[in-house]
């Protein structure tokens, strides 16, 4: 066969390039949930770390691209109700905030039932999320739930108590009616006559402005993005610690439609998101309690030996927890002494021993 002139062999490739149909990028669309507002860090940082760091990874081959569509501040879900509206599907993609289901997730109580250990969320949430990932119970507890379990959140570097009134010492806490989110008002069973009243953190300023409660257990940087120093000036550094609230899931359904480019990179941002916002919260600890005294706060620091006597008041809430999941088949107990070993060997000795008694 001949070899054709340029001026047609040119032609001849034009015309078998145009009849080769090109790939085309595929859009998915994800509607992400959660009940509280953009403002709230970890819902501001899904906006502008998470979704972002996914664009990205899906750009780097084209295949696809996602359609987001956010819905914050109760828009379809109030604060409590991001679990369910995940499992309905009203949400493909939601930050559940675990303290408002320890029965339906008891396994997530694990950081919230040994406190007075790390004041560090980012070694808080590495170690809960490395503990999902080892054991299969927390995961299981979403899937029943409908949902597929990505990662860990956490969003505090320490709980510690805000006061309407001045604060020296947990005993200035005897009799008082205190704020508190899941697991952490069982704190005040160390407490004489404490009674904890359960609220959501968009509840505290009011609770504690129209006397409802006289304190409220909280972090620093939600104090500050909640002007809580305009109702309770005082707080008390005592470092209950750093506890995991957060958990990036998605709809179950959802997910087993996704392509598998688009699963892994989620589930690798997801471990990026943890990580990222866990090394925001440190960052700001410190900013926050300055932002705290600068609107009007004071801060007095307890003593070590006010905090171990708090933390040997309280029942072993730890092992009750562990004894439960046990009860049910679960590995509670190697889960407990796991996750208190990855402290350790972090650099973080709790000053009672929770999985010792």
């Amino acid at each position: 066969m001949g070899v054709l002139p340029r001026g047609l062999a040119f032609g001849a490739l034009m015309a078998g390039l145009t009849a080769v149909p090109g790939f085309a990028t595929e859009t998915i669309k994800a509607v992400v949930i959660d009940g509280y507002p953009a403002r709230a860090l970890w819902v501001k940082e899904f906006s502008n770390f998470f979704i972002p760091e996914v664009d990205k990874i899906l750009a780097t081959t084209g295949n696809y691209q996602m359609d987001w569509q956010e819905s914050y501040g109760g828009a379809i879900v109030k604060p409590k109700g991001v679990l369910e509206g995940v499992k309905l599907g009203l949400g493909d993609i939601g930050i559940v905030t675990t303290i408002f289901h320890s029965s339906k997730l008891p396994s997530q109580s694990i950081s919230a039932v040994t406190p007075f250990i790390a004041p560090n969320s980012a070694a808080v949430a590495r170690a809960v999320d490395e503990i999902a990932k080892e054991f299969p119970t927390m995961q299981k507890e979403f899937e029943k739930q409908n949902q597929v379990y990505l990662a860990t959140g956490v969003v505090l570097d320490t709980y510690q108590v805000f006061s309407t009134t001045p604060i020296a010492s947990p005993n200035d806490m005897m009799g008082a009616k205190v704020a508190g989110a899941g697991m952490n008002l069982r704190y005040l069973e160390g407490i004489e006559n404490a009674a904890g009243v359960r609220g959501g953190l968009t509840d505290f300023y009011n609770m504690l402005q129209t006397g409802l409660v006289e304190k409220a257990i909280l972090w620093p940087e939600a104090a500050k993005t909640f002007k809580i120093a305009e109702v309770a000036p005082y707080m008390l550094s005592v470092d209950l610690g750093a506890v995991n609230t957060k958990t990036v899931t998605v709809n179950a359904d959802y997910w087993a439609k996704l392509p598998e480019e688009v699963q892994i990179a989620l589930r690798d941002v997801a471990v990026m998101y943890r990580d990222h916002v866990a090394g925001l919260t440190m960052d700001r600890a410190s900013a926050s309690r300055e932002a705290y005294v600068a609107a009007g706060g004071t801060i007095v620091e307890a003593s070590q030996a006010d905090r171990e006597a708090w933390a040997a008041a309280m029942p072993n809430i730890a092992a009750e927890w562990a004894e439960t999941l046990n009860a049910k088949g679960e590995p509670g107990t190697d889960m407990l002494q796991a996750y208190i070993g990855k402290l350790e060997a972090a650099g973080y000795t709790g000053v009672r021993d929770w999985a010792a008694e």
